[in-house]
């Protein structure tokens, strides 16, 4: 059986492949244009599904990497707080061996180091007291100072601020204020106080040499875990960083075009879609008063 083929025929089956072939140079160009593959989801179902759980990925290591700036700020304030006190507490440990010279010193030299270990109590208590964005960084999740004025240790009880750096690890990056400075009486604060009471009394601040030690020890052990902490961190960030890379690596080879291969394609397409406007046009010159004629 033979088809009859009439001129409405021809008519709409080239309307139709000039627009397909429109359709097409369209596309093509808002790939040039956007440097993207698909605009809608619906062009690309299985690159579109990998698009979602990409982007996923990238967020969580954004906040990852955010997490990670933070604790090392804080990480960062409590190291410098630590190594301020133990300088200052090596200060206060070569006046207190000057005071233990009893016999070589008259009341006005004890005074006088009596005066500068005052000076010290106070700069460790600003130590002790350091802040970060308004937050104790040796107070725990305690809001207010980590020590109150009668050396008391304001931070909440087996408490601490803790940073999640990648899937499975949570880095804490504050210290506890009590190991650092002590509490209430055991506190350097009061032992400074005491050895001032001493040299003022004219007693032997000998002895106190060994509680400073104690003391020193103390700072300088929680330093080291804040150090390993800080180097925890610093690990967490060199992968967060490769984890980066990577991601937008699989982004860009799901999302983005090969620009070459578009712009090829691209030129291809406007030859065919203009040869296609050349022969449509000559095909369908004839007019009804051709035929009449």
């Amino acid at each position: 059986m033979i088809s009859r083929v009439t001129s409405q025929t021809m008519t709409a089956t080239a309307l139709r492949n000039l627009q397909s072939g429109l359709g097409d140079l369209a596309r093509l160009q808002a790939q040039a244009t956007s440097q993207r593959r698909f605009a809608a989801p619906s062009e690309d179902p299985a690159g579109a599904s990998n698009t979602l759980g990409i982007h996923a990925a990238q967020r969580r290591n954004e906040q990852y990497t955010r997490n990670i700036d933070d604790g090392l700020a804080w990480l960062t304030t409590v190291d410098s707080a630590i190594t301020a006190s133990t300088g200052l507490l090596g200060r206060a440990r070569d006046l207190t061996v000057q005071g233990a010279n009893s016999g070589a010193l008259d009341a006005t030299a004890r005074e006088a180091i009596a005066v500068e270990l005052e000076a010290i109590r106070t700069e460790l208590m600003a130590q002790a007291n350091t802040t970060l964005l308004g937050r104790s960084v040796f107070a725990g999740t305690s809001e207010g100072p980590a020590f109150a004025a009668d050396y008391s240790f304001g931070g909440v009880a087996g408490s601490s601020v803790q940073r999640r750096v990648s899937e499975g690890e949570t880095v804490r990056v504050d210290a506890n204020g009590a190991e650092v400075f002590g509490d209430g009486a055991t506190s350097v604060f009061a032992l400074l106080d005491s050895i001032v009471a001493d040299l003022r009394s004219d007693v032997n601040v000998g002895p106190r040499l060994a509680e400073i030690d104690d003391r020193l020890n103390s700072m300088l052990g929680v330093q080291g875990a804040v150090g390993a902490r800080q180097n925890q961190v610093m690990r967490a960030k060199e992968a967060a960083l490769d984890a980066s890379v990577a991601l937008e690596s699989q982004r860009a080879a799901v999302e983005d075009i090969d620009t070459v291969e578009v712009l090829v394609q691209l030129q291809a397409q406007q030859l065919v879609y203009q040869s296609a406007l050349s022969v449509t046009s000559r095909v369908l010159q004839p007019t009804l008063l051709d035929f009449l004629a």
